[in-house]
Parts: C-alpha cells; sequence; structure tokens
C-alpha cells in the first residue's frame, strides 16, 4: 500500500495549529530585528573604537589671589584632580619665589618656572624680591600629566602694581 503524502497534513504536522505555536510571527519578526540592531551596535562600537579616541584634559584645582597693596600674588592648589603636578606660567619669572611651601625642581626645563606644586603647595610671588617678572600682567596655573604630557590651563589672574 502505497501512501500518499497530503500538503494540508503536512503542514500542519510542522507548523502547528494556532493553540500550538509558541510566538506569532509579528513578535518574532521585532525580536529578530532588536537583536540584529544590538549586534549592529557592538560592532561597530569595537570597529570604530568609540571611547578610545577621546582624550582626556588634566584637571587641577587651584586658588590664585593678587593683593596689589602687598605687591603679591599667592597661588594655592586646592586638589589634583587627575594631575600629577601645577605648574605656574605667564609672568612668572624662573627664580625661586619670595614664599615657597612644598617641592621645589630647579632641574626642571618648563616652558615657565621649576615649581612642581601639589595638593596644599603655596607660592607667594612678588615684584619687588622675586617670582613676578613685571609690574602688571598675568600669572596662569597650567596642570600636567606627566605620562602623556597632556598641559591644561586650570587658572589664571590679571595683576597691576604699577598703582
Amino acid at each position: 500500500m502505497e501512501t500518499m503524502l497530503d500538503g494540508k497534513q503536512l503542514s500542519k504536522k510542522l507548523i502547528g495549529s494556532e493553540e500550538e505555536r509558541a510566538v506569532s510571527p509579528v513578535i518574532g519578526v521585532i525580536l529578530m530585528v532588536a537583536i540584529t540592531v544590538i549586534l549592529a551596535a557592538v560592532i561597530a562600537a569595537f570597529v570604530l573604537d568609540l571611547g578610545g579616541s577621546v582624550g582626556e584634559e588634566a584637571q587641577a584645582g587651584v586658588s590664585i589671589d593678587v593683593d596689589e597693596g602687598e605687591d603679591q600674588v599667592t597661588v594655592e592648589v586646592t586638589s589634583m584632580g587627575n594631575a600629577d603636578y601645577v605648574t605656574l606660567g605667564g609672568s612668572v619669572d624662573d627664580e625661586k619665589p619670595a614664599s615657597y611651601s612644598g617641592d621645589y625642581l630647579d632641574d626642571r626645563d618648563d616652558e615657565a618656572n621649576n615649581a612642581s606644586m601639589t595638593v596644599g603647595d603655596t607660592i607667594t610671588l612678588e615684584h619687588d624680591d622675586s617670582g613676578l617678572d613685571s609690574e602688571s600682567g598675568t600669572v596662569t596655573a597650567v596642570a600636567v600629566i606627566e605620562d602623556d604630557g597632556t598641559t591644561t590651563q586650570v587658572g589664571s589672574e590679571d595683576y597691576d602694581f604699577s598703582n
């Protein structure tokens, strides 16, 4: 006896009835699209290296106070953030300032001066004694990350002692 395959019976066995189906076709398509979008986003993030190309700025907290009555500028480092140290620039000369608490690196070859400040260090710069190279100008504080040489200006203050 030969058995004939009926297409309708075979279809019912493979697909099942409405009650036997686990997921509707619409939900299945939505899930497949969602999985594809997530996969594409993950692959794009790896291929384009998103996030790895963003450079990190040096950060530090600095307080710069100008006392025109005493002809002094006082610089204090209040926090380091991600910086290794803070140096001074602008109208600051290369000589050791009149008053300084902290490490003073005479062998450092910076553009500004040789002061390498960390949290709690204070420098008092005076025009008549040493520290400032003119009667008026600007004192800037620059945070430095040593590993990659990143420098960022974190503070600046103008002064004028000519009055």
